[in-house]
């Protein structure tokens, strides 16, 4: 509304109208004392860029049922393999020990009872023809076959880890050995050589031979990876930063390089495990893995093959030992990449 005012000449002038206060914008509502209401935070960035990698993988993993499960299944199997001798002795039979008493000898040796000889006294059953507790015999394998994945794995991320590091780092020619090492080494027909390296050596520890020739073959594989993310951090600016601040090769490959590639290998490490598994059980059930009466998974399939009609039970039971704990670590390792390494599930 415009208002007048009276002028010189008598006549009414109109008076200037002073424009609108302007209308401040509501403060954010806050908590008690000071601090940002619940809503605010929970919808803002802050809690993202506020947790480490760890927290965010231990809560992805939280939100996934089949992961939990997958844990909890590999947990289940580290703890028996680790208490092997106690849970043997918990069944009252040792792996090697026979018990007569329950196959029949005018049977071929076949198990007595229902379900391949499941009784109160043989929990899984009982062998064939021998009659050794098959539930001693799975647990102890579990020891071998987890044995031999792990010590193996542990030696393929060492040496991949380090050859990839070294590779990616330095460059010029010690890149372009180990590169022509890694394609030598994949290009090699490894399953035919494990078979004839374990099939001509007799008199040594099968356990040792098995995880060194697996080892042995597997590293090329983490090098590659660890040498693309090397190549990716070694000019990142705190690289530089303390390239320029004078530290040395070998601080920065422990204290900057390192790190930045252990979730890739972490990742790419529970995904060796089921392999090297697999693994272990084909050289078995091929004759060549671990000898009796050292109880293997493979090895007892295999056994198993010539009984498949008359007692199932026997090829059942470590094939699905075999199925869940190859299982349960791949699922876990497909997460902890999906989490620790999200690039490189990308296809």
């Amino acid at each position: 509304m415009t208002t007048t005012t009276p002028g010189a000449d008598g006549q009414e002038a109109p008076a200037p109208v002073s424009a609108p206060a302007p209308v401040s914008a509501p403060a954010p509502a806050s908590a008690p004392g000071g601090a940002p209401a619940p809503d605010a935070v929970k919808d803002g960035p802050a809690a993202a860029t506020g947790s480490s990698p760890w927290q965010l993988a231990r809560r992805e993993l939280r939100r996934r049922p089949a992961v939990r499960v997958s844990l909890g299944v590999v947990l289940l199997f580290v703890l028996m393999a680790t208490t092997a001798p106690w849970l043997g002795a918990l069944g009252g039979w040792s792996p090697e020990e026979f018990d007569k008493s329950a196959i029949d000898p005018y049977l071929g040796g076949q198990p007595l009872g229902s379900f391949g000889g499941i009784s109160p006294e043989h929990w899984l059953g009982v062998e064939p023809v021998t009659g050794r507790d098959l539930f001693a015999r799975v647990v102890h394998g579990a020891q071998v076959s987890l044995l031999i994945a792990f010590a193996a794995t542990a030696i393929v991320v060492v040496a991949g880890t380090a050859a990839g590091i070294a590779a990616g780092y330095f460059g010029g020619r010690t890149d372009a050995v180990l590169s022509r090492l890694m394609d030598l080494t994949m290009s090699f027909p490894s399953l035919i050589f494990m078979i004839a390296m374990l099939s001509v050596a007799k008199d040594v520890n099968r356990i040792v031979l098995m995880t060194s020739v697996i080892g042995v073959f597997g590293w090329p594989g983490v090098a590659r990876v660890v040498r693309g993310q090397t190549l990716s951090l070694k000019h990142r600016e705190y690289v530089d930063a303390a390239r320029v601040g004078g530290a040395g090769p070998w601080r920065i490959l422990t204290r900057d390089i390192l790190p930045g590639v252990s979730g890739p290998v972490i990742a790419y490490t529970t995904l060796l495990i089921p392999g090297m598994i697999s693994t272990e059980a084909a050289l078995s059930y091929l004759g060549v893995g671990v000898r009796p009466p050292t109880p293997s998974w493979g090895q007892m399939i295999a056994e198993s093959v010539a009984y498949y009609e008359t007692d199932p039970m026997y090829f059942v039971i470590p094939s699905v030992f075999l199925f869940l704990a190859v299982l349960a670590f791949t699922l876990l390792g497909d997460a902890l990449r999906d989490i620790l390494d999200p690039r490189g599930g990308r296809t």
